[in-house]
């Protein structure tokens, strides 16, 4: 019994030292967004950026997401002009240290 106790308590450490190793992503803030088309033309445009690991779009919240490789950084202004060049309006750039999935969560939470 103390063994698994032991292993449980070791995972549970691996685990939470696994997870304070956030990713980080640029979140923006996208006005002009009004249909699945549009948003999956952002989600092809800035999948192809270098160091783009992952890409979230929400139409609803006129959330997009760009999450970083792992030991890489992303270019906020190339995700802008990416955006920008679709013909849409970021009104809000920011960089923060979730993953698209965590970024996701939270934007389904607030519908």
């Amino acid at each position: 019994m103390k063994h698994a106790a032991h292993t449980l308590l070791a995972f549970s450490l691996f685990s939470a030292a696994t997870t304070s190793f956030a990713s980080t992503s640029v979140k923006a803030t996208v006005n002009g967004m009004v249909c699945a088309f549009c948003a999956q033309g952002i989600e092809k445009r800035l999948s192809k950026l270098p160091g783009a690991q992952a890409v979230y779009v929400d139409l609803k919240q006129k959330v997009v997401a760009v999450q970083a490789k792992e030991g890489q950084t992303l270019d906020d202004q190339a995700i802008k002009a990416e955006i920008t060049d679709a013909g849409y309006d970021v009104s809000k750039l920011e960089t923060v240290d979730k993953t698209v999935a965590e970024i996701k969560a939270d934007v389904g939470a607030k519908k």
